[in-house]
């Protein structure tokens, strides 16, 4: 009995749909990009439910004939490309013919569509691949997709979407992927029939400062200097953030022929161009816009179009390293020397001098064949070359070592009760030194402390029992509409750690308390760093935020390094922290306690 058989384009579909659509951010993508593609200079994004309900993208582009609407959905069926060759000269956004059929799989879709010779638009209705209807309409020229319950015949993937607010992040992330890199396009994003974005067209500084800046502070691209390389590779325009205006949250975003993309390698590129100019923990941000042949990279790797591959990546790194120095260094924020081909140096308001050139010594009378009785000397010297190893005969291997270094970073280095009759001494204003049975015992007073905190704040969470210190003067907290939505779902831990917050505004929040032991804090830059973790690190569901949350508040609430302790507060401190399950790390991995062996220090002596 034959056992191979095709199977249902219907069931194809949603395989295949499971690629390309994964959440309704990909929905969104898709149907934004093909807007792009038909030329639309207004895209009007409405959302419902995070997208779960709803899903409309209205534009006013060629729209699309009788027959050109229904081939549309059809897997493969794309106006972009006719050939393989076509790859090779891409500057659409898609080109797969995939999207609307995959979304048609897994949805309900319901699309209204005219071309500006027409007299009448179509209308076709699709449910789960099949064609429900498709008749004339009156609609304006455009095309207006409606998506309707996501996932409604896939309940596994329905399942698995995240909650709203996470899903809302999601959207408004991939919207600012696609509104960054076309500005001369006005957008609009509508959510439960609230306007979150409103962009009018204008140029790529107008955009990044309506994306990311607010009226009510300093102007975003204020802090921002302007690159521009062209060469006959590619050509390189943007904008990199000034060394002293860099924060632990950066927007780091690359563009290549209008389109958003990630790339690990150039991203070390703008690393290296700021290196020794950054605090530690802080990262430049910068929008980079690349153009390119086409023909000299490869969009076509994953649906998703996000990773490209360069024919020559190592001479665009280079290229845009010097592009960000060089933007870095006209507006005298790196320090620059010139070289000539004299040998000398030249300096700014300084005399030139020569550069004096090193002298090499050199024996005309050494002859490297007349050399036999040397060699001979020296094959005499290591003939019981074995002689060399008797030391370490004893020593145990690099195996051993390890296993048993291991097994003394497992090993209990420190119980509470000994901790009361051990002498307690500070170093450094950053150590606390006690002699133990394994050594002399180092603990990094701040992290120690950092971990004691972040147990009371998790046991806090758990129990809504946060202590709250009310501020004399209120604070404001002023976001972008994708971290007023991710507040959303840190509200009611924040408000159970001891946050007084409320909203005041669609951008602000107000802050009239926050937890007692940050009584010395700015809750703005407390709930900044928060934000920051939980966004950066990924945080999706509550436990996740409640331990970045706990380690977070954790990190600024922790004594600071330089303050002087008393024996009896550094025997508190050190009681508590080894009473904690896991007390050698903070909860970010660090290291609290280390040890100074006796044989490591008799080794010095």
């Amino acid at each position: 009995m034959d056992i191979i058989h095709l199977l249902p384009d219907s069931v194809a579909n949603q395989i295949a749909a499971g690629e390309v659509i994964q959440r309704p951010a990909s929905c969104l993508k898709e149907l934004v990009e093909n807007s792009l593609d038909a030329g639309a200079t207004r895209v009007q994004v409405i959302v419902r439910d995070a997208g779960r309900t709803l899903l409309q993208v209205i534009d006013d582009g060629i729209g699309m004939s009788e027959m050109d609407a229904r081939l549309a959905f059809e897997r493969h069926a794309t106006s972009k490309i006719r050939e393989a060759q076509d790859l090779f000269s891409l500057r659409t956004m898609g080109f797969r013919g995939e999207a609307l059929a995959s979304i048609c799989a897994v949805a309900q879709v319901e699309m209204t569509t005219r071309r500006k010779e027409d007299e009448t638009g179509t209308l076709l209705e699709i449910h789960g691949s099949d064609v429900v209807r498709q008749e004339p309409c009156s609609c304006p020229v455009g095309t207006n997709i409606k998506v309707s319950n996501l996932f409604f015949n896939v309940p596994v993937r329905r399942k698995f979407l995240k909650t709203d607010q996470t899903e809302l992040r999601n959207l408004l992330n991939e919207f600012y992927h696609i509104v960054l890199v076309y500005p001369k396009v006005s957008f609009t994003f509508v959510h439960n029939d609230e306007i979150v974005m409103e962009l009018p067209a204008g140029s790529e500084k107008q955009r990044i400062e309506a994306v990311f800046g607010n009226p009510k502070r300093n102007v975003f691209t204020s802090s921002f200097v302007d690159i521009n390389t062209v060469t006959d590779l590619v050509s390189i325009h943007g904008f990199v953030v000034k060394p002293e205006n860099a924060t632990k949250k950066s927007e780091q975003y690359f563009f290549v022929n209008g389109r958003y993309m990630r790339h690990p390698y150039f991203l070390k590129a703008v690393l290296t161009a700021y290196s020794g100019m950054l605090p530690n923990d802080y990262q430049p941000s910068f929008f980079i816009y690349f153009d390119i042949a086409p023909e000299a990279i490869d969009v076509n790797i994953h649906p998703t179009k996000t990773e490209i591959k360069f024919a020559d990546e190592q001479t665009i790194f280079q290229i845009l390293m010097a592009s960000v120095r060089e933007a870095l260094g006209k507006f005298t924020l790196a320090p620059q020397i010139d070289f000539d081909t004299s040998g000398s140096i030249d300096i700014p308001s300084a005399q030139t001098r020569p550069v004096s050139q090193p002298k090499v010594t050199v024996d005309p009378n050494y002859n490297p064949f007349n050399a036999r009785h040397s060699f001979v000397e020296q094959q005499r010297t290591v003939n019981h070359w074995e002689s060399l190893y008797e030391g370490l005969k004893n020593e145990r291997s690099y195996s051993e070592l390890n296993d048993g270094m291991s097994a003394s970073l497992n090993d209990d280095l420190l119980h509470p009760e000994d901790v009361s009759s051990c002498p307690l001494w500070q170093y450094a204003g950053k150590y606390i030194l006690l002699p133990t049975g394994h050594g002399l015992l180092l603990i990094n007073q701040r992290r120690a402390h950092a971990a004691i905190l972040y147990h009371q704040f998790l046991e806090q969470l758990s129990l809504t029992q946060g202590a709250m210190q009310q501020l004399l003067f209120p604070e404001v907290l002023v976001l972008p509409p994708d971290e007023m939505v991710l507040v959303q779902d840190l509200l009611p831990d924040l408000r159970a750690i001891g946050f007084d917050i409320e909203q005041l505004s669609p951008d602000s929040y107000s802050i009239q308390g926050l937890p007692a032991q940050l009584v010395n804090q700015s809750a703005v830059l407390v709930l900044q760093d928060i934000i920051h973790d939980v966004r950066e690190r990924g945080a999706d569901t509550q436990r996740e935020w409640r331990e970045q949350i706990a380690a977070t508040l954790a990190e600024n609430g922790a004594i600071p390094y330089g303050k002087t302790l008393s024996e009896e507060e550094m025997r508190e401190l050190v009681t508590k922290l080894v009473e904690l399950p896991h007390y050698q790390r903070t909860a970010k991995g660090k290291t609290i306690v280390s040890v100074l062996s006796d044989e490591e220090i008799n080794k010095r002596f």
